[in-house]
């Protein structure tokens, strides 16, 4: 199998289509592209008629989407779960530095305890979009002895969770709002779920509860949250993403008593291409077997 990696050619990744047994080549004679660097925009620059497979670094496709480039006759598949041990340590992070308030302590200048100290061990952990990332969430999750309630496409129990409901299930997504203690924000960003949280779902929370957003920014309408941290509808917000993307300087949220940012750095760089690379070559090797491609994109579900 020939394939190309592209447009922007990167060692690591060449080096693991080889260590799959496949052949590199120019993107003309290709039968598949592994997709690195530049837009989706330029994906018409590399595509032809005998492309069959195209490999995307990321988990999230909805640039790829929105860019309308994803045709018939060729298979893509996302990096889907490629990082999620990876996002999900980030996650625990933002948890433990909301409810120790870590950054309300790093902020200070004079010695000043904070009064709003909580524990997350024996805490409820809502979990909306339990795929890879909420599923290593839970795994680090299990010396805290929390209580686990996910929301999933499926409905189909998710190990180590309470409860599972569907995603389309407005009752149960009613109850994980009102009985968790953090709820965590871990779905695909689609056309149905722009804004999920609303000021409507900011007002079911549990007061005192925190969101963490580790998915995509138009998962949460930024207005509305704003509104919710300064009234103390909540106990804050911890966000890894963010609409708009990046915050502006000068953003209400950057320096808000109830909000921790961090810019977008839940899978950095030095972490992302080795699980890539990783992800490349088992792809590639299954490929080449006829096996089943991990994170086939479901291009209706648009992930």
């Amino acid at each position: 199998m020939k394939v190309h990696v592209g447009p922007v050619a990167l060692p690591e990744l060449e080096a693991a289509v080889v260590a799959a047994g496949a052949e590199l080549s120019s993107a003309a004679d290709a039968s598949a592209l592994v997709w690195f660097g530049g837009s989706p925009e330029q994906f018409a620059e590399l595509d032809h008629p005998a492309l069959e497979w195209v490999q995307l670094p990321s988990a999230g496709i909805e640039s790829w989407v929105s860019a309308d480039v994803l045709r018939d006759g060729v298979t893509f598949t996302s990096a889907a779960g490629t990082y999620a041990q990876t996002v999900a340590e980030h996650t625990l992070g933002l948890m433990l530095a909301g409810a120790r308030q870590m950054h309300q302590m790093a902020r200070e200048t004079s010695w000043s305890k904070p009064e709003e100290q909580r524990s997350v061990f024996g805490s409820t952990v809502g979990i909306i979009g339990a795929g890879g990332i909420g599923r290593a969430l839970i795994d680090l999750l299990r010396p805290f002895g929390v209580r686990v309630l996910a929301v999933n496409r499926s409905g189909k129990p998710v190990d180590g969770a309470a409860a599972t409901w569907r995603s389309d299930d407005a009752e149960g997504v009613a109850e994980l709002l009102a009985e968790s203690d953090f709820v965590i924000i871990a779905a695909p960003a689609t056309a149905e779920t722009s804004k999920l949280i609303d000021a409507a779902a900011l007002s079911r929370m549990k007061p005192g509860s925190w969101l963490v957003n580790v998915a995509r920014g138009s998962l949460v309408d930024t207005d509305a949250l704003v509104e919710a941290l300064d009234a103390g509808r909540i106990g804050g917000a911890a966000l890894d993403v963010t609409d708009p993307e990046p915050l502006p300087d000068g953003h209400p949220l950057f320096q808000h008593p109830r909000a921790i940012i961090s810019p977008h750095a839940a899978n950095p760089q030095s972490l992302l291409i080795p699980a890539l690379a990783r992800r490349v070559e088992e792809n590639v090797r299954r490929r080449i077997a006829g096996e089943p491609l991990l994170g086939l994109v479901d291009r209706t579900a648009g992930y």
